[in-house]
C-alpha cells in the first residue's frame, strides 16, 4: 500500500516504514506529525484519487532528525556588466519516517460542526436589520470612513525595513509582512525553521539561520555592528 502525499509544500509517494527527506518541520525531534493531504491511495488493485485530497485519509509520521541537505552553489554573472556574485545554500531538511497509511481519520467530524454554526447566522441575519437600518443614516457612515485611516496610519508607522537584513528581499519582505511579522522586533523572536516554512512559496533558495540575530541587532539599533557583520556573511549564511 502506498500513498502520495503533500508534505511542506511538495508532494511525496510514501509507503509504510520509508524514511523520507523533507523542508524542515517546525515539530521537535521524536515526536509523531500527521499529514492530511492525501492526493491518492493504492492498496493492490484498489486506487483512490482525491478530489483534491481524499476524505479521511491520513499518513502519520515520526521525526527522527533535523539537518540541512548538501551544499550548493549560486552563480550569478551579467555580461560585460562586470558583475559576479556567488552564494553558497543548505537547504534546512528533516528526515521523517512513515509510520501509518489510513484511508479513513477525524475528518468525518468536521461537517457536523459546520451544521451547527450556520443555524444562529440565519437567526441573527433577520434580527438585526430593524437596528442596522436606522444606524447608518446618522453616526455609522462617519466612524467607518475615519477608522481605515487610523488603522493604516497605525500599520504604517510600525512597520520596519525588513529588507535590511541581509538575504531578504522585497518578495519575502512582504510574504513576512502578511504573516503578521513586520518589525525587527518580531522577526527577531521568530525561529529560523518556522521563517523557512512562511516563505516556502517564494521561489529560490533562502537561507533563515542569522535572520533572527540580524533583526535582533536591528531592532536594538546597532547598525555598524549588523554591517560588519553582513560584510562577512554569504548570501545570509554565516
Amino acid at each position: 500500500m502506498y500513498a502520495i502525499v503533500e508534505i511542506a509544500g511538495h508532494q511525496f509517494k510514501v509507503e509504510k516504514d520509508q524514511k523520507v527527506f523533507v523542508n524542515r518541520l517546525a515539530t521537535e525531534e521524536g515526536k509523531k506529525v500527521s499529514f492530511d493531504n492525501v492526493l491518492l491511495l493504492a492498496d493492490g488493485d484498489n486506487v483512490t484519487v482525491g478530489a483534491p485530497a481524499i476524505d479521511g485519509a491520513q499518513v502519520s509520521a515520526k521525526v527522527l532528525k533535523h539537518l540541512k541537505g548538501d551544499k550548493v552553489i549560486v552563480f550569478k554573472k551579467k555580461r560585460r556588466k562586470g558583475y559576479r556574485v556567488k552564494n553558497g545554500h543548505r537547504q534546512s531538511l528533516s528526515e521523517i519516517v512513515i509510520e501509518s497509511i489510513v484511508a479513513s481519520g477525524a475528518k468525518k467530524a468536521a461537517p457536523k460542526k459546520e451544521t451547527k454554526k450556520a443555524e444562529p447566522k440565519v437567526e441573527a441575519k433577520a434580527a438585526a436589520p430593524k437596528v442596522k437600518k436606522a444606524e447608518p443614516k446618522t453616526e455609522a457612515p462617519k466612524a467607518e470612513k475615519a477608522a481605515p485611516k487610523t488603522a493604516a496610519k497605525k500599520a504604517t508607522g510600525k512597520a520596519d525595513d525588513l529588507k535590511k537584513v541581509e538575504g531578504i528581499g522585497p518578495k519575502i519582505a512582504s510574504t513576512l509582512v502578511e504573516a503578521g511579522i513586520s518589525t525587527f522586533a518580531e522577526l527577531a523572536k521568530t525561529d529560523a525553521a518556522k521563517i523557512s516554512e512562511i516563505i516556502a512559496g517564494v521561489r529560490g533558495n533562502h537561507v533563515t539561520d542569522t535572520w533572527p540575530a540580524q533583526a535582533k541587532l536591528a531592532a536594538e539599533g546597532k547598525w555598524d555592528e549588523l554591517k560588519k557583520w553582513q560584510d562577512e556573511l554569504d548570501g545570509g549564511k554565516a
